[in-house]
């Protein structure tokens, strides 16, 4: 059995190449609706998000002989979750990730290390700043920018009943609020920030994948200030940004298993 992080799109085609190389799979993701995805691909997937002592439980319950962490970039304890848990089980760690995208030196192009970072970078430039890193970490950009009447804060992000809750608890106010379903063509980019006056773009490095390029592209073609947040800097060892080089792993280190 192979125990796969998953919630991406890419993650998704994985787990399914994997399962199709022969391997018994298990996928596992946060929400409801990137469990949909998976099932609809006819991969077996369990919901919710798990302490380390929970995979390790798994593990054992359900035979687990590797982990496949293709999780988000920016999902810090899943990494490190299930980083922990295969050491403690003494079974192979398989890191996927999304290739990164190399920026030249665009002058409009602020690279930071953290979300706080890129509030203050933002509470800097004033103007009409729109947050495109979602609900999880909105509570950082609102301590820094709402109620500066300089600053007009849009969040846009996934038009998930938490999200709507969180912005109300917040204070961002309804028609700061862009809540649509990704990912977008540069042509809708441009279009909504032209439609909210966007001074300011604010994102995450989560690779082509996640058509972060779009975002960016359109945005400096604006003349738009773009804050972008680099990934965690983790240790994963070996990191496999290409499909066959994690089947060929699989393989390799673990082949007794299929």
């Amino acid at each position: 059995m192979i125990f796969a992080l998953c919630g991406t799109s890419d993650a998704r085609e994985l787990a399914a190449l994997i399962q199709q190389n022969g391997f018994e799979i298990l996928t596992s993701v946060v929400t409801d609706n990137a469990a949909k995805s998976l099932q609809e691909a006819n991969l077996p997937v369990r919901v919710g998000r798990l302490a380390k002592d929970e995979i390790v439980t798994l593990i054992r319950r359900e035979e687990v002989k590797a982990i496949v962490d293709a999780s988000h970039p920016f999902a810090e304890e899943a990494h490190r979750n299930a980083m922990e848990s295969a050491k403690e089980a003494g079974i192979p760690y398989i890191r996927f990730e999304r290739a990164s995208l190399v920026y030249g030196d665009d002058p409009k192009l602020t690279v930071v290390s953290s979300y706080e970072e890129a509030a203050l970078e933002a509470k800097k430039r004033k103007g009409s700043v729109m947050l495109t890193t979602g609900g999880k970490t909105l509570h950082i950009f609102a301590k820094h920018l709402l109620g500066d009447p300089e600053i007009r804060l849009v969040a846009r992000m996934l038009p998930r009943r938490d999200n709507m809750e969180k912005c109300e608890e917040l204070g961002v106010e309804q028609k700061n609020i862009i809540a649509l379903q990704g990912p977008f063509t540069r042509e809708l980019n441009e279009a909504l920030y032209r439609q909210y006056g966007t001074t300011v773009m604010v994102t995450k490095e989560s690779g082509k994948t996640g058509a972060v390029d779009e975002k960016i592209e359109a945005a400096l073609k604006l003349g738009i200030q773009v804050i972008l947040i680099s990934r965690p800097e983790i240790d994963f060892g070996a990191v496999f940004t290409d499909f066959q080089d994690v089947i060929e792993e699989l393989n390799e280190v673990a082949c007794y298993i299929k």
